[in-house]
């Protein structure tokens, strides 16, 4: 932190203040402020202590390096009027000593910021003001400032008989700026450091100023930064208690600022303009009369659009000179005084005006503010939460009496202020993820690319001129980075929470878009309630979305939902907060006093790791983290080093790797020879320089594509790619069979132009899709999750005049005239489908009979030139349908389907004598039935009940390395104890994990990463945990609560081969066993994970460990056979 403050020198004002007291000027003028002093740390180290003490310096000295901006000017004036500057060694000495200014400080604007209305000597006294400031360099990284103005009266303002005179009666103020920047928004904390500061600075003399402030800046320098969490530093400095809040997780900023003030200031719609404002990257400048206002308004509404990220330039305070900043030709967040807004408003085109004071949106063009509406559907429910905020502290605490203590009424307001951000964050933040929930829909995570013409089309017709303006915004291309990296942030874990099972069932399948029989039920009964699929399981209507599907919901499903009025309302996980006291402050300028209150510091956290409860590795980490930070500074390197490979155990999602990259290169020769006889901390070290080194060879693409039409002509290597980038499917084999289709009679390569037309056909397919209207009696007929995928012209059939429709499930008949639906056949039932031909006057016209095993009669249907297609289309979809009830896996269902979808594109788009028979390269299913028919045993067809493809999204079939079902008690999916359905986990390459619900077969989690190698081995612990032994010697544990890896075990050498844990028979277990390949074993504490015993069995590679009648059999592979050995217990 760097502490500084500002003052006007008496020899600038001494004129002003004669004037206005002789009458001659009724204000008095502003004047210029500078920077007197900058206190940064370290304010004591190693090296000045020792020179101390062989000076016989004093234990408390407050002596300290600072920048002496006093001693510079008047040696500039020194040098000017022609006279020697007098160093240490011409006996003119000071005890400062100049250093440089810390380089992320602008120093000239630095004034004009503490003091952004100018600086005026007052002629009475007044109250002391606050305010806040945001530095931003050229690469975006902010530091954030709490500046106090206070008045403090001029001794000396006038002249008689020469000297200078004081006088009561005429007695002027002038403000003192101290100005408190740290990397951090901790706006209240500084705050009310400052305000204990103030206590001290107002009933002391001048001559004590520097000092105290001084010892102010040191002091803070001494206060540790919490790590992401719930653990809040809290230190004394009298009269208040200061507490640190951490932040929520470590893509989160610290919010310590009331995110209650923009919803006290505007309406709902107000502050939905706004945030489209940002969303959209407009010119925004925000203006109040109270300073403070301004950078508050503008941290909160940074906080409400998270996790998007503001790109552009952002200055909260403008003073008047810097006015001219609003000229920029980019966009921009700022903000200047209320005065200036009809001067900003004539000035400058195309701004976004926000008028704190007034609660209004205005712009500088117009009267009016042309903005796109937020799509309705996420502004209904952004509104409806507001309106049930409670935002007043006193009507939440009017039945509570006063506490008599002024730290207990702090601690209760500051509880209420946690709790109400956290709900405000999470209504924000689920506005935004419900205006960017299908985003992924369109994503192509192989080749990094958003199809966003796709996007823009599945959109309803009142949003897309939002959606257009924000998809080509820098906000929104970040945004997208983080998608395509499968970032674990807070968007992404409220929008899995909120998933209706509808869509975890129907993303089971890799099927094309088509709309549903529900919605188009909805698009032609109620247009009202159609914004509820847009919004996951943010309305009341969620649950008829799976009721077809898979029988009722399952509560697992809204783990994180409660019923709120009516509504469903995520509410994030709450856990409970805890606080580190920290020691009372030593006299912060002297070395060995620092350096006892760290020790003192070290002991209480070691007594506060002692002290953690079982299990409870979350507070562990925590305080670990906060333990090896203290013994960074204290330079106890080993010490740090070790609780940080502590975090390994408890939490790695908060493992400092820059921290701990640099603490290892910092280690002198002896450290390193200590350190390589620790095996941990060896180990820690060579893990830290191996993973840095990785991410330095690492080139990570990070840009994103854009679908675009391709201008060449395409191998099949490119043209895969394309067809992948477009959405179209993602299986290679289907692709390559499109691809065969494609290039019938050619040369082997696509033509772009024939590319072009495929695609415009499948795209016209699926907007024909979507204008389907069926009457009433036939949606009555059809289930809620099928289709229309094929609708033919008008035609005859046996049962008379009308159009076929093909979902995928079933044939049926649109009846003309008086409409109406008839049956075909469900494709399940088909027995024959064969071409004939009807005759007509003196013509054949082409038919198409099927029989069916429900009907003694044949459906003929008079299809002409399309009879053809017609009978390629429904033999694959048939034999698709005998596959998959024959498998058990619906998949084959939908691989026909695109099949048969695929043949209509190439019929379409090639229009020659050709193309039929290039159509049936797409026939996978049907020439699968014909050439190897693919008999099921009978035992495994009464035993197979369900087959599903952990492969699903995958660009080709991955490996099944490992299988794990874990029981129903293992799973609990809430906070609370209870039982959670059954779960089954598979492991795939490279460390890939994916889970699905083994009630409904939904998938749960689309993937775990653990690790980039193999998996060998996985075990159910605790019923908590899944231990996952890995290739690279780690055992990875996943939180089946949170479904995410933050734990590893890294004591094995070698790659981990086998984990055990005894039978539980309903009684928890205590101990859990693993091996690696060299033979070693280790028996795990399951609770605290450390530790118990190790041992070593001599074999060539150890295989696996099983505990039976209290005996550990270790297995040992051989290449024709297992060898097995016991070791006693």
């Amino acid at each position: 932190m760097y502490v500084m403050y500002s003052m006007l020198h008496i020899e600038n004002v001494s004129t002003s203040c004669q004037s206005h007291q002789q009458g001659k000027i009724k204000e008095l003028p502003l004047l210029g402020a500078e920077v007197l002093q900058v206190h940064a740390p370290p304010f004591v180290t190693k090296e000045s202590a020792s020179s101390e003490t062989h000076g016989h310096a004093p234990a408390f000295s407050r002596v300290q390096r600072r920048r002496s901006f006093i001693k510079k000017k008047k040696e500039r004036a020194g040098i000017a009027n022609g006279e020697t500057a007098k160093g240490s060694d011409g006996g003119g000495g000071t005890t400062t000593e100049d250093i440089s200014v810390p380089k992320d400080l602008d120093l000239i604007a630095l004034p004009q910021l503490c003091f952004p209305g100018g600086l005026q000597i007052a002629s009475e006294q007044r109250e002391d003001s606050y305010h806040y400031l945001v530095f931003t360099d050229v690469f975006g990284n902010r530091t954030h400032a709490v500046v106090v103005q206070y008045y403090r009266p001029i001794q000396d303002v006038g002249h008689q008989n020469g000297h200078l005179s004081s006088s009561k009666s005429s007695r002027l103020y002038t403000a003192y700026g101290i100005c408190v920047i740290s990397k951090y928004p901790y706006y209240n904390a500084l705050r009310d450091c400052l305000s204990c500061l103030l206590t001290q600075l107002k009933p002391s003399w001048m001559g004590d100023f520097e000092e105290r402030v001084k010892e102010f800046s040191a002091k803070l320098a001494l206060v540790p930064i919490p790590p992401p969490g719930q653990l809040h530093v809290v230190f004394n400095l009298r009269p208040l208690q200061i507490g640190l809040p951490s932040r929520e997780d470590k893509d989160r900023p610290a919010i310590d600022l009331d995110l209650h003030l923009p919803f006290l200031c505007f309406r709902p719609r107000q502050l939905l303009q706004i945030i489209t404002s940002l969303l959209i990257e407009q010119r925004v400048v925000l203006l109040s009369c109270d300073w403070a206002r301004l950078t508050l308004l503008a941290e909160s509404l940074m906080l409400f659009i998270h996790p998007l990220v503001w790109q552009h330039p952002f200055v909260p305070i403008l003073s008047r000179q810097m006015l001219d900043f609003l000229m920029a030709p980019t966009a921009y967040l700022m903000g200047c005084h209320l005065h200036h807004y009809a001067e900003v408003a004539a000035e400058t085109d195309d701004l976004i005006l926000v008028n704190i004071d007034d609660g209004t949106v205005s712009s500088s063009w117009s009267d009016g503010i042309d903005l796109p509406d937020v799509p309705l559907a996420a502004a209904e429910c952004f509104i409806t939460r507001v309106e049930g905020l409670q935002v007043h502290y006193d009507l939440e605490v009017c039945h509570l009496g006063d506490s008599t203590e002024v730290n207990a009424r702090r601690a209760q307001r500051k509880q209420w202020q946690s709790k109400l951000n956290t709900h405000i964050q999470n209504i924000t933040l689920e506005l935004i993820v419900n205006i960017f929930r299908e985003v992924h829909d369109h994503l192509n995570y192989e080749h990094r690319v958003f199809n966003s013409e796709e996007f823009l089309k599945s959109r309803e017709p009142a949003d897309q001129p939002f959606y257009k303006k924000v998809l080509d915004t820098h906000i929104f291309h970040s945004f997208l980075r983080d998608r395509l990296t499968r970032k674990m942030d807070a968007f992404t874990r409220m929008e899995l929470s909120t998933r209706t099972e509808a869509y975890r069932l129907r993303s089971m399948t890799e099927s094309p878009r088509r709309p549903t029989m529900q919605e188009l039920a909805r698009k032609y009964t109620s247009p009202e309630s159609r914004l509820s699929k847009r919004l996951g399981a943010s309305l009341p209507n969620l649950g008829e979305s799976g009721a077809s599907l898979a029988g009722p919901l399952r509560q697992t499903s809204f783990k994180n939902i409660q019923v709120d009025s009516g509504r469903f309302r995520w509410t994030s996980p709450q856990r409970p907060v805890r606080f580190f006291k920290l020691p009372e402050f030593p006299p912060p300028l002297a070395y060995h006093y620092v350096q006892n209150y760290y020790q003192e510091m070290i002991t209480l956290l070691g007594k506060a790791i002692s002290g953690v409860a079982s299990g409870d590795s979350s507070l562990l980490a925590r305080y670990h983290y906060l333990r090896g930070f203290v013994n960074t500074v204290a330079g106890k390197r080993l010490d740090a080093l070790e609780d940080f490979q502590n975090l390994y155990k408890t939490d790695t999602d908060i493992f400092p790797g820059e921290l701990v990259n640099a603490l290892v290169d910092s280690l002198q020769e002896g450290e390193q020879a200590l350190a390589d006889r620790r095996p941990e901390i060896k180990h820690l070290i060579s893990r830290v320089k191996r993973d840095h080194e990785r991410e330095r060879a690492r080139h990570v693409d990070e840009g994103v594509k854009r679908f675009q039409l391709p201008k060449k002509h395409m191998q099949l290597e490119d043209f895969v790619r394309h067809v992948q980038e477009s959405g179209i499917v993602k299986d290679q084999g289907t692709i390559h069979r499109l691809f065969e289709a494609l290039t019938v009679g050619k040369e082997k390569q696509v033509d772009p132009e024939i590319f072009r037309v495929f695609y415009t056909f499948w795209k016209e397919t699926e907007a024909e899709a979507q204008e389907v209207a069926l009457p009433a009696s036939a949606l009555e007929h059809l289930e809620a999750n099928e289709c229309v995928f094929k609708l033919s012209s008008s035609v005859k059939t046996s049962h008379g005049v009308g159009k076929i429709a093909m979902t995928q499930r079933r044939l049926f008949l649109l009846t003309e005239g008086r409409p109406g639906y008839m049956e075909v056949t469900k494709f399940r039932d088909i027995e024959e489908v064969k071409i004939s031909s009807a005759p007509f006057l003196l013509l054949r016209i082409p038919s198409l009979k099927i029989k069916t095993t429900l009907r003694k009669e044949t459906f003929e249907v008079n299809l002409k030139s399309e009879v053809d297609l017609w009978h390629l289309m429904v033999k694959e979809m048939w034999a698709g349908r005998k596959m998959a009830d024959d498998h058990k896996d619906p998949q084959y269902m939908q691989q026909a389907l695109t099949n048969a979808l695929l043949m209509d594109a190439v019929v379409g788009c090639l229009q020659s004598q050709k193309a039929i028979f290039a159509a049936t390269k797409l026939a996978h299913f049907d020439r699968m039935k014909l050439e190897v028919p693919l008999m099921v045993p009978k035992s495994t067809s009464e035993t197979l009940k369900h087959k599903i493809n952990p492969s699903l999204g995958l660009t080709s079939p991955q490996a099944v390395d490992v299988l794990l079902y874990t029981p129903g008690q293992l799973g609990v999916s809430s906070d609370s104890e209870g039982d959670g359905n059954p779960k089954l986990w598979c492991a795939l390459s490279d460390g890939k994990v994916v889970v699905f619900d083994a009630a409904s077969w939904s998938m749960q989690q689309n993937q775990v990463q653990v690790g980039t190698s193999r998996v060998n081995c996985m075990l159910g612990v605790d019923r908590q945990q899944v231990w996952i032994g890995s290739q690279d010697s780690v055992i990875y544990i996943i939180s089946t609560r949170s479904m995410s890896c933050k734990q590893q075990l890294t004591d094995h050498r070698s790659e981990v081969t086998g984990l055990h844990q005894k039978e539980d028979n309903g009684l928890k277990q205590e101990v859990a066993y693993s091996c690696s390949a060299e033979g070693a074993v280790i028996v795990w504490d399951v609770s605290t994970l450390q530790v118990r015993k190790r041992f070593r069995v001599s074999c060539d590679r150890l295989q696996s460990v099983q505990l039976c009648n209290g005996t550990l059999w270790c297995c040992k592979y051989t290449y024709n056979m297992s060898e097995g050995c016991f070791v006693a217990k």
